[in-house]
C-alpha cells in the first residue's frame, strides 16, 4: 500500500513539474547554459590546450572558457542553486495555501509518501536535466570538434555529473525545508536566496575578514604565518556547497591536480608530475561529496520531521 502510494504521488508530482510554466523557464535556462558553454569551449579550446597540454582534450568542453562566457562548470555552480531553490521552494506551503494538501492527506494514503513523493519527483527532474545537458554537450562536441572520448574520460564526466545533481539536490532539500518553515511562499524564496548569497558571495569576504584577524598579513609577515592565513581563509570557505563542488569539478575534470590547498616549493619536493587515475580523484573529492551528501540528508530529515509532525487544516 504504501509503495503503491508513493509511486501514484511521485508520478504526480513529476507531471506537475513538466507541466509548469516553471519548468519550462528552467528548461530555457539550462539549453541556453548549455549551448553558451559549448560557445566557450570552442573559443577557449586551443587556449586551453596550449596552457594545460593535449591530455584529455573531451574534458576541457566542460572546463574552457573565453574571455567573456564561463565555462560550464562555471555556468552550473552558479545556475545549480537557482534550479534546485526554484523546484523546491513552495512544495509544500503552497499547497497548504490552496487547500489541496489536506484534501490529499484525507485520502487513505501515509503521510511520508507525500514528502517522499515531492523530494523523489524534484530529485527526478534534476538528474534529467543535468545528465540531458551532459550527453548534448559531450555529442555537439564530438559532432562539432570531432574529439572521440576515451573511456577514462567518459568515466570522469559521469562521476561529475552524478556531483552535479548531488549540489543540486542539496539545494532543492534546503528549498524544501525552507517551505515548511514559511508559510508564504514569497517569504520561503526570499529566504532561499538569502541563505544562497550569503554562502556564495558574502561568506567568502567573512572567511576573509577572520582569516586576517587571527592570522595577520603583512609585508613583513613569515611565510608561515601567510600560508596559515590562506589555508584558513579556505577552510571557512568550504563551508560553501558552491566552494566543495567547484573542488569536486577540479578533481574530476583536470586529472593533474592533486590538490586544492596552497602548497610551497618544499611540498614539490619529491613530486611527480602526471595525471591522477579516476580513483585517486575520487579518493581526493570523497570528503567533499560525503559533506554534500549529509547537508542534503539533514535538511531532508528536518523536512520530514516537520512535515509528519505539521497540523494541516483545511
Amino acid at each position: 500500500m504504501k509503495n503503491s502510494s508513493l509511486g501514484v504521488l511521485y508520478r504526480k508530482e513529476l507531471a506537475d513539474h513538466f507541466h509548469s510554466k516553471r519548468f519550462f523557464i528552467i528548461l530555457l535556462l539550462v539549453a541556453i547554459t548549455g549551448l553558451s558553454s559549448i560557445i566557450a569551449a570552442a573559443y577557449g579550446m586551443r587556449d586551453a590546450i596550449e596552457n594545460e597540454g593535449s591530455n584529455f582534450v573531451f574534458l576541457k568542453l566542460f572546463t574552457a572558457s573565453s574571455g567573456s562566457v564561463p565555462s560550464f562548470v562555471s555556468f552550473m555552480s552558479f545556475l545549480g542553486p537557482i534550479t534546485g531553490l526554484a523546484l523546491g521552494f513552495d512544495a509544500i506551503n503552497n499547497e497548504i495555501n490552496k487547500g489541496t494538501l489536506s484534501r490529499l492527506l484525507a485520502q487513505p494514503i501515509p503521510r511520508d509518501s507525500v514528502i517522499n513523493g515531492k523530494f523523489l519527483a524534484g530529485l527526478s527532474v534534476l538528474s534529467i536535466m543535468v545528465l540531458s545537458l551532459g550527453i548534448a554537450i559531450g555529442s555537439i562536441g564530438i559532432i562539432s570538434f570531432g574529439i572521440p572520448p576515451s573511456l577514462e574520460e567518459l568515466m570522469r564526466i559521469l562521476v561529475f555529473l552524478i556531483v552535479t545533481i548531488l549540489y543540486m539536490s542539496l539545494w532543492l532539500a534546503v528549498s524544501q525545508m525552507f517551505s515548511l518553515f514559511f508559510r508564504q511562499s514569497a517569504t520561503s524564496a526570499l529566504a532561499c536566496i538569502a541563505l544562497w548569497l550569503f554562502l556564495s558571495v558574502f561568506a567568502e569576504l567573512l572567511a576573509g575578514v577572520i582569516a586576517d584577524l587571527v592570522y595577520p598579513v603583512s609585508e613583513y609577515s613569515v611565510l608561515d604565518n601567510a600560508l596559515k592565513n590562506a589555508n584558513m581563509k579556505l577552510m571557512l570557505n568550504r563551508i560553501s556547497p558552491s566552494t566543495l563542488y567547484n573542488e569536486c569539478s577540479v578533481y574530476l575534470l583536470k586529472p593533474t591536480v592533486r590538490t586544492t590547498n596552497f602548497v610551497t616549493e618544499i611540498d614539490l619536493i619529491g613530486a611527480v608530475a602526471g595525471a591522477l587515475p579516476l580513483t585517486q580523484s575520487i579518493l581526493l573529492l570523497w570528503p567533499h561529496f560525503i559533506t554534500m551528501a549529509a547537508i542534503t540528508m539533514i535538511c531532508f530529515a528536518v523536512s520530514y520531521i516537520c512535515f509528519m509532525s505539521k497540523e494541516i487544516r483545511a
